[in-house]
């Protein structure tokens, strides 16, 4: 079954944020980091529970699971997403060294 791609305004914002902070410090590799996430993220339409449930899902009343991204074989960042009957809502992207998410943090904001 494939699902349809949802993605939070954070998410957005967070995935712009990282494609301008490698425009800055690595430009060779910023067309490719944000067209790679590209590519990870609409792979998620497909069998998205074959990825692994993140570590803060306990603090979920409903399953989070991630996709782990990065330039080349070094993971750096991760996706966070929920699966619905007939989509994948990505609720944030997040630098691997940034601060676990909240149930609180995704209560902020509401899907596109």
């Amino acid at each position: 079954m494939t699902h349809n791609l949802v993605i939070t305004d954070r998410a957005f914002e967070q995935l712009d944020a990282g494609y301008v902070w490698y425009q800055q410090n690595a430009p060779q590799v910023a067309a490719d980091w944000f067209n790679g996430w590209i590519d990870a993220l609409n792979d998620l339409c497909h069998e998205p529970e074959r990825y692994s449930l993140a570590h803060e899902s306990p603090l979920f009343p409903f399953p989070i699971h991630q996709l782990l991204y990065g330039v080349g074989k070094k993971k750096s960042h991760r996706a966070l997403f929920v699966i619905r009957p007939h989509a994948v809502v990505v609720l944030t992207i997040r630098h691997l060294s940034q601060q676990d998410f909240t149930l609180e943090e995704m209560l902020e904001e509401s899907p596109r």
